[in-house]
């Protein structure tokens, strides 16, 4: 199947099994990946700039993206005076997300950054309550809250706290939930689909931060870096820019052969493999029994959290009066 079809066919039709597993497997390794690349580019290797690291994933989507579109094998309506509006604030909210996560990533060990960044789940609960009137059961405000005191137990006892980490992982958290919910209660999908989407607020976004990081002296910064003659680092750099892509395209693929609910599940589980892996990856993380035991709780009540989400949603709808009476 190809890549616009997944983009244009509805989820949830019948699908092979193998299908299903393995675009569930290709988005977890894909996610896996991608963490993983990014903290020993920016950690490992001290790229000085999340911002310019940000750049080359932005660009290497609209490239990927547009030859793509030559060759007729995804679409996505040509550029038009109507689109900017249509997309505001989308494309702020994509480069502030996608900035501040690898800012983040550079400043904090894996777990913690793994464990800060499921405030996104209350933040989003909150969101959703106030903004589209959603109600949710105390099973799944019980599993909030462990993740929340969870994180909390392990903020309190890390050993290696920075405040701009913490800043740009909470900044991150802040615009991954504005981003999900804005698109939830603005977007119609119909009119410029998963990839016009996708090519579009990174199209916008990538000049002004290009100058932004000029004007913040990255630019050069970049330009003096010692690696780049060493091959392992260019190649990680170039992976790093390559997966941004395929990240948010194996996204689309389980979400079509599977449903966003599986995508969510494999992700609970990706951030467990990561948050345990990254004690080992990055050489940034201190041990400390309370700070092990909130990781712990932290983890427990997301991947609760997760199930619930599953089962609500795996139960059939009760008919509606008007249904009852025909």
């Amino acid at each position: 199947m190809s890549a616009q079809q997944a983009d244009e066919e509805p989820a949830g039709a019948a699908h092979p099994p193998l299908l299903k597993l393995l675009s569930a497997f290709f988005y977890g390794t894909c996610s896996f990946l991608i963490v993983l690349v990014n903290k020993t580019v920016l950690t490992t290797y001290r790229f000085p700039s999340p911002m310019v690291l940000g750049i080359g994933q932005m660009a290497t989507t609209i490239l990927i993206l547009y030859v793509s579109k030559l060759n007729k094998i995804i679409h996505f309506p040509d550029f038009d005076k109507s689109i900017p509006m249509k997309l505001f604030p989308l494309p702020l909210l994509y480069v502030g997300n996608h900035i501040s996560g690898l800012t983040s990533t550079s400043k904090l060990s894996l777990p913690m950054f793994t464990v800060l960044r499921k405030f996104t789940i209350p933040l989003t609960l909150l969101l959703e309550i106030i903004i589209l009137g959603k109600r949710y059961s105390l099973g799944i405000i019980v599993s909030v809250f462990a993740i929340v005191l969870g994180a909390f137990i392990a903020a309190g006892s890390d050993l290696s706290f920075t405040l701009e980490g913490y800043t740009f992982v909470l900044l991150n958290d802040i615009f991954t939930a504005a981003n999900g919910v804005y698109t939830k209660q603005k977007m119609d999908p119909k009119e410029l689909g998963t990839y016009g989407v996708l090519f579009y607020n990174a199209y916008f976004m990538v000049i002004p931060t290009m100058i932004l990081s000029f004007s913040t002296g990255d630019l050069q910064q970049v330009t003096d870096f010692k690696h780049w003659t060493n091959f392992l680092f260019l190649f990680q750099f170039l992976l790093s820019c390559f997966l941004g892509f395929l990240l948010t395209y194996s996204v689309v693929l389980c979400s079509h052969y599977n449903s966003a609910l599986t995508t969510s599940v494999v992700g609970a589980f990706k951030n467990i493999s990561i948050a345990y892996i990254g004690m080992l990856v990055g050489g940034d993380y201190i041990f400390s029994i309370l700070n092990f035991i909130g990781l712990n709780i932290c983890m427990a009540g997301g991947l609760r959290y997760s199930f619930l989400i599953l089962r609500d949603h795996k139960k059939p709808k009760q008919p509606t009066d008007e249904e009852n009476m025909s």
